[in-house]
This record gives C-alpha cells, sequence and structure tokens, in this order.
C-alpha cells in the first residue's frame, strides 16, 4: 500500500490537471493511477488539503486546493473551461467606485467565491475584499486609479471596456 503522503500530493495534481466535480470521479482518477481508497478515506483527505467547490461556467462544480493560484492557468492551458473569468460570467451583475472601494454587485450567492478569487490572485492594487451573498467590496491601494481597477477586475468578470471608460 502506498503512503497517505503521495496520495495526497496525487490529488492535488488530480485536482490541479483535471476539472473533477464529485468524489466518485476523483476516486476513478485515483484508482486509475494505483490508489483504491474507500469514499471515508477520500473525505478525509480532501479535508486534509482545505479542498473546497466552486461553480464552473457550465453549471458544474469542481475541486479546488486553497493557494493553487496555478489551477486557472494549468486549466487554460489543457483546454478546459475553468477560469475565473468564466466562472464568474453569468454572476456579474455591476462594478461602481466610491473612492478607493470597487463595490461589485452578483447574483444572489456568487459573492464570496468572487472575493475568494480576487484575494488569492494577491493583486497588488487590491488589498483585501469583504463579501456578502450578493456584494463584494475591494479596498484598492490609494494610487490606483478607476481606469487601471477597471483593468484589474476584468480578469475576473465579463466587462467590456470602453475607451474612453474612467
Amino acid at each position: 500500500m502506498r503512503n497517505k503522503k503521495t496520495r495526497l500530493q496525487l490529488i492535488v495534481k488530480l485536482i490541479k490537471n483535471n476539472c473533477v466535480g464529485s468524489q466518485d470521479e476523483l476516486a476513478h482518477l485515483l484508482a486509475t493511477n494505483g490508489y483504491v481508497v474507500t469514499q471515508a478515506t477520500l473525505s478525509r483527505d480532501l479535508k486534509t488539503l482545505k479542498a473546497t467547490k466552486v461553480a464552473t461556467d457550465m453549471g458544474g462544480y469542481m475541486y479546488i486546493i486553497p493557494d493553487s493560484n496555478d489551477l486557472q492557468d494549468s486549466m487554460l492551458s489543457k483546454g478546459m473551461s475553468y477560469s475565473s473569468y468564466s466562472v464568474h460570467a453569468g454572476s456579474f451583475v455591476s462594478l461602481q467606485f466610491s473612492g478607493h472601494m470597487a463595490v461589485i454587485k452578483t447574483r444572489n450567492g456568487y459573492a464570496s467565491g468572487l472575493a475568494y478569487d480576487i484575494d488569492m490572485s494577491r493583486t497588488p492594487e487590491i488589498l483585501g475584499t469583504i463579501a456578502g451573498a450578493d456584494t463584494v467590496f475591494a479596498v484598492m491601494r490609494e494610487d490606483v486609479d478607476r481606469k487601471d481597477a477597471v483593468k484589474i477586475f476584468s480578469r475576473f468578470l465579463p466587462m467590456i471596456l470602453d475607451e474612453g471608460e474612467e
């Protein structure tokens, strides 16, 4: 039997390189790599890794591992549909500014996922976020103007950037 550390490393690799939407899918991928595990073991492993599910652009879900900022690039390089932009495309409502704060409105239930993605991007121009059910408050550094802020948020949100937008 292979050790837990190696199994956890494989789980991280599988989650980073595949759009895994359920424990059954993950168990099957593990089995094809020589790791037959029970649902209880897999559940404990996912908890150990602090894996969470996020909504995909196709209405399903997929596991992510916190602090795995390379997930988006990995998925895109493999031609898969996950990206922060596409996950939030159907949930975005509006973006407005008040001073150095951006107020992002989403459909109900989507704000926390968006705030998480913004925070995990570790964008230096964004000091932090606070999320409610349908609103994200993002505090911008003082030297960031609105035009630059719109460009930053366009990485996460489906916005049309007008040349004259301020």
